[in-house]
């Protein structure tokens, strides 16, 4: 899949999320890269041999301060070789890529692995 086209599906999942949940991403960067890097894996506690199909970076809103300002965007990123060797046809790509993002939002609410994981996600 070109990168171009896996970008329109990142795209997709974006626009169909409610509306609530975009407002709430103000100052948030989604990006995509290929591969995590080692760094990325550690900080995400990943073990050896482990996937990764995105990473939130950030301050979680639930930890802001009233004075929380001034500071670059939190990110999210999605990794575009785990999520393409993961999924075998275009909609179970399409579906994990909208997992994904979601998982990492819920992150950015302030959300554990173990909150996201009794949610299904």
């Amino acid at each position: 899949m070109r990168p171009e086209e896996f970008d329109r599906l990142v795209a997709e999942a974006l626009e169909d999320l409610p509306e609530e949940i975009l407002r709430r991403l103000d100052n948030v960067a989604i990006t995509v890269a290929d591969w995590p890097t080692r760094a990325e894996l550690r900080r995400a506690n990943i073990p050896r041999g482990g996937t990764l199909f995105g990473l939130y970076e950030g301050v979680p809103l639930t930890k802001r301060t009233t004075h929380y300002g001034l500071v670059p965007p939190d990110k999210i990123t999605l990794f575009r070789g785990p999520l393409l060797a993961f999924s075998r046809d275009p909609e179970e790509l399409r579906a994990q890529i909208r997992r994904t993002i979601v998982h990492e939002i819920a992150h950015h609410f302030g959300m554990s692995e173990e909150d996201i994981r009794r949610l299904g996600y």
